[in-house]
Formats: structure tokens, sequence, C-alpha cells
């Protein structure tokens, strides 16, 4: 692979716009959840695994076999099986990275997003600016993918708890709980340390 298409590749990775549109998206599945009023997202982590799944869908096939559901409803793509943003990263609270916060941030302080304190966690549904965004960009052939399969993940897995999702996020992709920070899941790593996921976010 070249140097510029790895650059290309790095620089989509670290631009805020591509993930705040893909979370768009994302809440927008999961608002459409609610029969009778908008359903918001359940906490950070809830949304940092449903994103995941979204993000990387050779482990939505994996969910979906795991739950006796079709791996083809992912629909993954040949080229998807083997580009770089496929390949997962080990972060702060295991292959999920620690930008929510500020994701969340950018798209509250832009009206798109609303976020409430509900007990301890915080619930994040989207505003009717945002709902109109979300399906603006779901129209578009670069994130009708995500549109389509948001709506498969929130299907699937979008009534699991925060705890549930996570260890059901733990049990379908084991090989998280024995890499270092900063490692792409299935390198090899024979000196990996064990992975405490007790510090992951609410």
């Amino acid at each position: 692979m070249s140097l510029s298409v790895l650059k290309a590749a790095a620089d989509a990775e670290n631009a805020d716009g591509l993930h705040l549109a893909r979370l768009l998206v994302l809440l927008r599945s999961a608002d459409k959840r609610g029969k009778s009023a908008p359903k918001p997202v359940e906490g950070i982590t809830k949304l940092a695994k449903l994103d995941f799944l979204l993000r990387y869908p050779v482990y939505l096939e994996r969910a979906l076999a795991a739950l006796n559901k079709s791996p083809a409803d992912a629909g993954v793509l040949p080229r998807e099986r083997t580009t770089v943003e496929t390949k997962m990263i080990r972060f702060r609270y295991g292959p999920w990275d620690g930008r929510y916060r500020r994701w969340l941030s950018l798209l509250s302080s832009r009206g798109l997003i609303t976020l409430s304190l509900s007990g301890r966690k915080i619930e994040i549904g989207l505003t009717d600016r945002g709902r109109t965004l979300a399906d603006e960009l779901a129209t578009r052939p670069a994130f009708q993918d995500f549109a389509t399969r948001g709506a498969v993940v929130m299907k699937a897995v979008g009534a699991m708890s925060a705890m549930k999702l996570k260890d059901f996020v733990y049990e379908i992709v084991p090989e998280i709980t024995g890499m270092k920070w900063g490692t792409e899941i299935g390198a090899s790593n024979p000196e990996a340390e064990t992975f405490d996921t007790s510090g992951e976010p609410r």
C-alpha cells in the first residue's frame, strides 16, 4: 500500500466530520426504535459498542451469527474485509477509541443532539435539526451503508443494556482482552497485557 493511500486513510480517520456524520446516522437508527416517542441511547458505553458494530461490519457479522441471525444482513463488501478502516485498533476502552465525549460535545454545540442525565448515565438523543440532517445524510451514497446497517445493529442488539452489550461484544471478539493499547486486532501480540474493562465510560 502506498504512503499516499495510508496518509489519506489516516486523514479520514482523524477527520471529526466523518465520525460526527456516522454517529448522527446511528443515533437516528436508535431514535426510530421509539413507537410513541423518539428513543435516546442510554450511555456513552452503549453508544460506543453500537458504533463499533456499525463501523466495523466484519464484527457485526459475528454478532449476527452469535444471535442466530443471518450474517449476510451486515452486507459486508469484499473491500471492507481488507481496508485500513476495517482494522480495529485497541484504545483505552477496548477497541473503541476515547474521542466519543469530544464528538458528542461537538454535536451538542451544533444543536444536533441532546445530552441529559438519567441516574448516573448520559442519555443521548437527537434534536429535530439532528434528525433532519441525519435523514439527509442517509440519502447520500457515502452514508447509505451506515443507514442500512444502523437499522440492522439496532434490531439485533439495540434492546440490550449497556452492560449486556459490552459483555456480548467481548464474547464475540475475545481477542480484544489480550491486547496492548494501540495494537491492531488480529495482529500477533505475544506479550499482551490483560485488559481490565472496569474503567469504561458511562
